[in-house]
């Protein structure tokens, strides 16, 4: 026996245990999609029976038929695009603003500013969202992407999160190019964003997946089914009584997850990208 064979076959036992936790882990993190899978290609009587099952004996696509017979499903998709991908727009053209000039501009009360922004992390958007409505209702933003999206135009997280990251790049080009004439617009949009992709790679993952999956922002600011969301619209499925159709919810989830996982994979690859490629030259 070669020494290559006997060293391939020593396994460490604390190796062992290790992947058998991290298998378990797994499993454990993937149960509510499984169940949201197999739930969608369920009938209602497998769906509603006791005790529950995991794998359909039955397997159907009803469920799938049904979110498109009863919902504008297409319109629902539509409308979570433009809303969360309208915020995520807004929010990272504001935030990198504010984030820029918290970080390397000097002016009176900058931390001032800043403690104030942050203390608002503090606040939940519920305590706040009643003010927000009556203001948009004033505005005759109801039931519009405007009412939607300004409210959610800037984040604090997202203003701290992008300051930090601008703290951490060196300032020798910024203050070169202002030697050289460059205005501070000019050194914002060629010299500390084209380092930042990363940070701003990482953010717009956060923001848009955070409002795709909302409910209770678009379930309250639209009253139209027009203009619902994918999370919101799915709500009009509940019938009289409270009953809710399991098996076409999770099918409604199910799809409205894809978006977000060909988004994600896409979003990542440019992200390792950028990480890979970023650097001051």
């Amino acid at each position: 026996m070669s020494v290559a064979t006997t060293r391939r076959r020593r396994v460490r036992p604390s190796t062992v245990l290790l992947t058998a936790g991290v298998g378990v882990a797994t499993l454990v993190v993937l149960l509510p999609l499984f169940i949201v899978l197999f739930t969608a290609f369920k009938p209602s009587a497998e769906v509603n029976a006791f005790p529950p099952t995991l794998l359909p004996q039955a397997w159907t696509t009803e469920n799938f038929d049904r979110i498109f017979s009863d919902l504008p499903f297409a319109r629902l998709i539509a409308n979570s695009f433009v809303f969360a991908g309208g915020v995520t727009l807004f929010a990272l053209v504001f935030d990198s603003l504010a984030a820029y000039a918290l970080a390397r501009i000097d002016f009176a009360g900058r931390k001032v500013l800043l403690v104030g922004i942050v203390a608002t992390l503090m606040i939940p958007f519920q305590a706040t969202l009643i003010p927000v409505y009556q203001i948009v209702s004033d505005l005759g933003w109801v039931n519009t992407f405007t009412g939607m999206i300004a409210p959610r135009a800037a984040d604090a997280f997202g203003i701290f999160f992008l300051r930090q990251f601008f703290l951490s790049l060196p300032r020798d080009v910024d203050n070169a190019a202002r030697i050289d004439g460059a205005s501070e617009l000019r050194v914002f949009w060629q010299v500390v964003l084209p380092n930042a992709r990363p940070a701003l790679m990482t953010l717009a993952i956060f923001v848009f997946v955070n409002n795709w999956n909302d409910l209770l922002w678009p379930l309250v600011f639209t009253t139209e089914q027009e203009m619902s969301t994918i999370t919101s619209g799915l709500t009009l499925l509940t019938g009289p009584g409270g009953i809710v159709p399991y098996g076409v919810m999770m099918a409604g989830a199910l799809v409205a997850v894809v978006p977000l996982v060909l988004a994600f994979m896409l979003v990542q690859r440019k992200f390792i990208e950028s990480i890979a490629t970023t650097g001051l030259k």
